[in-house]
C-alpha cells in the first residue's frame, strides 16, 4: 500500500504553510512559557574563561562544493555578530534563534550546506550548525544546563580531523529546531563568538571561576555492521572534577548509534568492531 503523503509534502506552497504553522506554535509556546530569554549584551570580556574553542570554517568535504563553505563563512559571521557578547544571567535561558533571527537572503545570508532528511543539500543560511555546535561544546564543559537540543542522527562525514567527540553537535533549523540552555548557576555568564579568515572562535566567560572543572571523553568508539549497514558507535561521558583534579562525578551524556551515510571504503578497517568485541566493551 502506497504511503499517504503528509500535507507538507504535497507541494512547496504546502510546505511553507506547514512551516508558518510551526512558527506560530513555537511563538505561542514561548509566549506562555515562564522562560526568561537572555537579551543583555556586553562585549567587554568577563575576567574568567570557563571554556574556549576554535573550529575550522573552510573544510574540504567529500563531494561538497567549496563555494558553499565560503558562503558558510559569510553566514557564520552574520550570526556570530548577533550572539557575540550575550550575557546569560542566573535563571535566564539562551536561545539561538531568538538572537540570530531568520537567516534569510534579505538579511544577507547565502546558500550554504544544510542537512535535510539525512541528505546534504544547499539552502539559504546553511552552515549555522557549526556555530550552534561550538556553543554547545562550551556549555558541555560548564555547569550550565541544556534545555533544548536535537542531535544529528547520522554520520555524514568521516572522522578525519575531528577535534571533539563524535555526536556532541546539535541541529538547528529556523525556528522550530532551536538550541537552548539555562543558567542554573549563581553568577552571570558571557558568550563571545567571532571569526577570522579561517576559524570560528568561541569563549564562555564568567566574573569568577566555578568550583568545578569538566572533561568530555569518548569511549568504545568504532563502527559496527548490522544487516549490511554500518553505524558509528561510541559513548560520550562528562566528568566533573574539583580544583585538585579529583573526579567527583562521571555521567553518560550520549550513546551514539549513527548510520554511516558516506562511502564505506572510507571507514578505517582497524576501527570496525566485531559483535563479540562490542559485547566485551
Amino acid at each position: 500500500m502506497k504511503k499517504r503523503k503528509l500535507f507538507c509534502e504535497l507541494s512547496p506552497a504546502c510546505y511553507k504553510i506547514s512551516l508558518k504553522k510551526e512558527y506560530l506554535l513555537r511563538d505561542m509556546r514561548d509566549m506562555f512559557s515562564k522562560e526568561s530569554i537572555a537579551s543583555e549584551k556586553n562585549t567587554v570580556p568577563f575576567p574568567v574563561i570557563v571554556k574556549s574553542h576554535t573550529s575550522n570554517v573552510l573544510r574540504r568535504l567529500e563531494g561538497v562544493d567549496m563555494q558553499l563553505q565560503r558562503n558558510k563563512a559569510v553566514n557564520l559571521r552574520l550570526a556570530a555578530t548577533q550572539i557575540n557578547g550575550i550575557v546569560i544571567n542566573p535563571g535566564e535561558t539562551f536561545s539561538f534563534w531568538r538572537l540570530v533571527g531568520e537567516p534569510s537572503a534579505k538579511r544577507g545570508y547565502l546558500e550554504g550546506l544544510v542537512i535535510n532528511n539525512g541528505k546534504l543539500e544547499s539552502g539559504v543560511g546553511g552552515g549555522l550548525c557549526q556555530l550552534a555546535n561550538l556553543i554547545h561544546w562550551l556549555v558541555l564543559n560548564s555547569p550550565l544546563t541544556v534545555t533544548e537540543l536535537v542531535h544529528h542522527s547520522d554520520a555524514l562525514f568521516p572522522d578525519s580531523g575531528r577535534r571533539v567527540p563524535f555526536g556532541t553537535g546539535t541541529s538547528v533549523f529556523y525556528k522550530n529546531v532551536d538550541y537552548r540552555f539555562k543558567n542554573t548557576t549563581d553568577r552571570p555568564v558571557q558568550l563571545l563568538v567571532w571569526l577570522d579568515e579561517n576559524e570560528l572562535f568561541g569563549e564562555l566567560r564568567a566574573p569568577s571561576a566555578f568550583p568545578y572543572i569538566y572533561r568530555i571523553t569518548e569511549e568504545n568508539q568504532g563502527y559496527v555492521e548490522e544487516d549490511g549497514i554500518f553505524y558509528r558507535v561510541s559513548r560520550v561521558y562528562r566528568i566533573t572534577l574539583d580544583r585538585e583534579r579529583r573526579v567527583l562525578r562521571r555521567e553518560l551524556v550520549l550513546d551514539n548509534h549513527s548510520k554511516v551515510l558516506y562511502d564505506y571504503s572510507l571507514i578505517p578497517r582497524d576501527q570496525i568492531i566485531t559483535p563479540r568485541l562490542r559485547k566485551l566493551t
